[in-house]
């Protein structure tokens, strides 16, 4: 645009450079004084200089309020209502997007295709047996593979991907870490376009039943489940869904991060799955992954287990659980000061509970069930462990032990054992522990004594404590019927 007044003034000499600067003519000064009072301009000009003026004006109104008020982020953004216009493109997009995103995946010929040049371009490790490749083979092998695939295969071979695998002492890497290396990035960034389809507000995580769906489109597709009968497939979903939130949703906020999904080992164990049960997957690796057609029956009988747990402790036919009915669980060997650690934790009160009593929903159960099963894992461990901790510090002192297991004490008397002295008990866990602050026991003490579950076995409850307490005497019945069927 124009320009306003200029001061015109130069101290260049003659002498200094052959030819005068513009700002220095009389004429340019002149002009520019015209045409700055805007008596030379047309109509257009003018009406262009009117407007650049206003939106300079409202420009520096803006920024004196947001002087005035602070400067506030910007935190939360409207969702466009259903229906609307703007929810319409906003799914457009996405769906464009996420096309364009999958159409540049590698499918299962170029993954085969892949593998066939790594194969042909490798050479053998004369000591190991091992086909490797160093740096030169791997850039030809990029070069024969883009012609053979296309483009989209370039992204596996950069210089930053070779320097991540371990090279031997001529600077080789092998093959197979490397092609293992592109078949769980082409699954898992599959797995983030799938998951991302089901999201429906487009904000990163997945809501139950979004997380349902997954699992349901996923069935057909994983070999070891294409048998699974129609009628189970919706159960199946939803207790595996389940299992899912309770692993990546730890704060119970409804909702689980697709990036954190990502990363779980239930993914990873659901994944397995697309092998072949007969060829590749023994039956014993079979049983051992939870989410498994070998498992499902398992798992089936847990959820109607489950189901009919919580009927039964259901005494008033409310639908939800109160203290007192969940404290009938498990033949009532937990102690009542952690079922009250319980709804403090993990139960929200609803608008069904009564007064300003919570009841536990069936999902909270099932979480519930899920961490004294999972005691071990970290998980599990950080359900419990948001229970011991009384005063919700991060950390339990002698006299939270002192004070969670008085009533393991209290029950185990009842029961008819020997007396104990508590504070035995309080230096036997401390013991096992070996806390890094001799003072007070954390949760990342818990994890690393790799007895955590042990720990709060023995806190909450008294079977827990009397399988403590005998573990020895167990472990012999375990020995003795392996030499009895000798016999």
């Amino acid at each position: 645009m124009y320009s306003g007044f200029s001061d015109g003034e130069s101290h260049d000499t003659p002498t200094q450079r052959n030819i005068l600067p513009a700002s220095s003519m009389l004429w340019v000064r002149n002009l520019r004084r015209y045409i700055g009072s805007g008596a030379g301009l047309g109509s257009e000009a003018l009406m262009e200089l009117e407007i650049k003026r206003i939106l300079f004006e409202i420009f520096k109104e803006k920024q004196l309020k947001n002087q005035e008020s602070g400067t506030i982020p910007s935190f939360y953004k409207k969702k466009p209502e259903e229906g609307s216009i703007s929810q319409r493109v906003q799914r457009l997009a996405k769906y464009r997007f996420l096309k364009k995103q999958s159409d540049l995946l590698l499918n299962s010929d170029d993954l085969d295709a892949l593998w066939s040049c790594l194969r042909e371009n490798c050479v053998i490790d004369d000591a190991t047996g091992a086909e490797k490749m160093n740096y030169e083979d791997f850039c030809h092998i990029a070069s024969v593979c883009t012609e053979q695939i296309g483009p989209k295969c370039r992204q596996f071979f950069s210089p930053s991907n070779f320097m991540k695998f371990e090279k031997d002492e001529a600077g080789r890497i092998a093959i197979l870490p490397f092609y293992l290396y592109v078949l769980r990035t082409v699954s898992l960034t599959q797995a983030r376009i799938d998951m991302s389809e089901h999201d429906q507000d487009s904000d990163g995580f997945l809501q139950s039943d979004e997380m349902e769906s997954y699992i349901m489109g996923l069935i057909p597709n994983l070999a070891q489940l294409r048998d699974m009968l129609e009628a189970f497939r919706q159960t199946y979903s939803r207790i595996a869904a389940q299992k899912f939130f309770f692993f990546c949703d730890p704060h119970r906020r409804g909702k689980a991060c697709i990036k954190k999904i990502l990363l779980s080992n239930c993914l990873q164990e659901l994944m397995e799955l697309h092998q072949e049960s007969e060829e590749e997957v023994t039956e014993t690796e079979q049983a051992e992954n939870w989410f498994s057609l070998t498992s499902a029956q398992r798992v089936c009988e847990f959820y109607l287990s489950s189901v009919d747990m919580f009927l039964a402790l259901d005494k008033d036919g409310s639908g939800s659980l109160s203290k007192q009915e969940l404290k009938e669980y498990a033949d009532g060997t937990l102690t009542e000061i952690f079922i009250e650690r319980v709804f403090d934790e993990h139960v929200r009160r609803g608008k069904s509970s009564r007064g300003n009593s919570r009841e536990m929903d069936f999902n909270s159960f099932l979480d519930f069930v899920l961490a004294l099963e999972n005691k071990d894992t970290p998980e599990g461990l950080t359900y419990l462990f948001r229970c011991l901790d009384l005063q919700g510090r991060g950390f339990l002192t002698t006299a939270d032990i002192h004070s969670l297991f008085r009533d393991v004490h209290q029950k185990w008397i009842e029961g008819g054992n020997y007396e104990l002295c508590i504070e035995d008990v309080r230096d036997e866990i401390w013991d096992m522990v070996k806390p890094s602050d001799p003072l007070k026991i954390t949760l990342n003490d818990l994890l690393g004594c790799k007895q955590g579950g042990t720990v709060a076995s023995m806190l909450i409850d008294v079977r827990g404590f009397w399988a403590h307490d005998n573990r020895e005497n167990l472990l012999q019945e375990e020995e003795e019927p392996p030499e009895e069927e000798s016999q």
